[in-house]
Parts: structure tokens; C-alpha cells; sequence
């Protein structure tokens, strides 16, 4: 099982739609074949940042499968307007 992890940056006044956008784009990546989890954390002391944690079972079912989909299309169509900047995602292998 790999971890995707992405600090998500939300532009100023928009994190009401950002949420609600979020909650639609959710069963886009959960019917990803890989897929195991998501979390999307509000960060605490900086508003409009949120913490994004997917758990898939390789690499390969995001790059290869979720991201190369038509789900991945409208998903990004949903959320990427939101961030400013794009945010960079970085995959984490097994816990020590």
C-alpha cells in the first residue's frame, strides 16, 4: 500500500465550495479500481489549507488508472479551480 499526500491551498473565500465540491468528487475516487482510503483534513492554524491523504494499493492505480480516467477528468474539473498553487503530490511507502 502506498500513501498520496497533497497539501491542498484554497483560494481566499472559497472554501464553502471547495467542501461542497469535494463531497461530489469524493465518489469519483473511491470507485477507482486501487483505491483503498481518503482523508481530506482542514488544517487547524491556517485556513484554507487542507491536508489530503489517498491510501491505494501501487503507485500505478493512481498514475495509471485514477489520473488516465474519465473520473480523474471530472474531478479535476470539480476541485482544481480551487487551488492557488497547484498542489504537488508526493507518494510514501510502508510505516517504518
Amino acid at each position: 500500500m502506498i500513501v498520496e499526500h497533497a497539501l491542498l491551498v484554497v483560494r481566499p473565500g472559497e472554501t464553502a465550495a471547495f467542501e461542497s465540491a469535494m463531497a461530489e468528487a469524493r465518489p469519483l475516487i473511491s470507485a477507482s479500481p486501487g483505491f483503498i482510503d481518503i482523508e481530506v483534513r482542514p488544517a487547524i492554524e491556517q485556513p484554507g489549507t487542507y491536508l489530503l491523504l489517498v491510501r491505494w494499493e501501487t503507485i500505478a492505480d493512481h498514475r495509471e488508472g485514477f489520473r488516465k480516467s474519465e473520473r480523474y477528468e471530472r474531478w479535476s474539473h470539480l476541485l482544481h479551480r480551487f487551488y492557488d498553487p497547484m498542489p504537488a503530490v508526493t507518494y510514501f511507502g510502508d510505516p517504518l
